[in-house]
């Protein structure tokens, strides 16, 4: 076992554990659930905090648990394997907070800001908490250690970035900007949290329909292209009502409108691109955003300065992050 590392990925609203054969990286076993940051805070918080249970041993238990699940799966024995975890288990409402990072930061991850946390009882294992990264008016928690495995596996395929701005979509979209191998800024855009308020909690949740995220008619993506190219004409704000009266005025289906919407939010969010031409842009999305935001990108004309990631790259940069700052801080694996 000397050679296995647990890493987790504990996020807001998600938990994934993962057992890693730390030489080639390979995935051993996995085990996830819904139990994130949010509602383990929140459980500790009604009944644990009450009966005089700190914080970070609610979440150990939590987290004990599902080491559990895991090693019945693998039929291995976990008690002494190191855990690494990366995401919100640093944060105000996490297991311990932990500083952010300060920049330049080192995409090698030299300079990664964590915690050890002592033993506990009879928990002899070493648990490590990964913080994130900090702007003077920016943050990102997750991300960073996602970076420095894309990148640490880009290099072994003799991709080496030097000055880039790394895109990685989702609920708050993160621009990285790498230069001589550090993080240099990083910009923060809340696109999928603004979709989903708008389409669940708006007016215009009456005027657009659902449709799955997986793959698009072509009909369905006009929609979406349109949308790109009107959230360069005027202002979001003024925008956005275009997706009610579209569809007071009969000119986009529900379906066709829903995709208008995502192409002003996400044009919004690309259109700053534009006037960067000095920057490369790596398109990084292992998810169903992948497809949306490389059409948008052609459509913006940004396609000759992009380079997308393949999904299984995406998937495996954590894993690779989590080991290369465990083998930067000399954190020992078990024996």
């Amino acid at each position: 076992m000397r050679n296995y590392l647990l890493g987790c990925d504990w996020g807001t609203s998600s938990f994934r554990l993962r057992l890693i054969n730390v030489p080639d990286l390979n995935l051993i076993g996995e085990v996830t659930s819904q139990e994130g940051v949010a509602s383990t805070f929140t459980a500790w918080k009604e009944t644990a905090e009450k009966k005089g249970m700190s914080r970070e041993e609610f979440f150990r238990q939590q987290l004990n648990r599902q080491v559990e699940l895991l090693s019945r799966q693998v039929s291995i024995d976990l008690s002494m394997v190191s855990i690494i975890i990366s995401g919100m288990a640093s944060s105000s409402i996490g297991m311990a907070e932990v500083p952010y990072a300060t920049l330049p930061f080192p995409v090698d991850g030299s300079q990664a800001s964590i915690r050890r946390l002592t033993v506990q009882n009879n928990d002899a294992r070493e648990i490590i908490l990964i913080s994130g990264v900090q702007t003077t008016h920016d943050v990102m928690r997750g991300e960073e250690t996602q970076l420095i495995g894309l990148l640490a596996l880009l290099d072994t395929l003799h991709h080496t970035v030097e000055n880039a701005i790394l895109i990685f979509p989702g609920t708050h979209s993160k621009h990285i900007y790498i230069r001589n191998q550090q993080v240099i800024n990083l910009q923060t855009f809340m696109t999928g949290e603004v979709f989903n308020l708008m389409s669940q909690y708006s007016i215009l949740k009456d005027s657009i329909e659902p449709t799955g995220l997986n793959s698009f008619p072509d009909e369905e993506l006009n929609g979406f292209r349109l949308g790109v190219r009107d959230s360069d004409s005027s202002s979001i704000l003024h925008s956005l009502f275009r997706v009610r009266t579209n569809q007071l005025f009969g000119l986009l289906t529900k379906k066709q409108n829903m995709l208008y919407m995502s192409g002003l939010l996400i044009g919004a969010e690309l259109k700053s691109l534009i006037g960067q031409n000095d920057w490369p842009v790596i398109l990084c999305s292992g998810t169903n955003l992948y497809e949306l935001y490389k059409l948008a990108i052609d459509e913006l004309s940004l396609s000759d300065r992009t380079t997308t990631i393949s999904a299984d790259l995406i998937d495996k940069a954590t894993i690779a992050g989590q080991v290369k700052i465990v083998q930067n801080q000399l954190v020992s694996l078990s024996k």
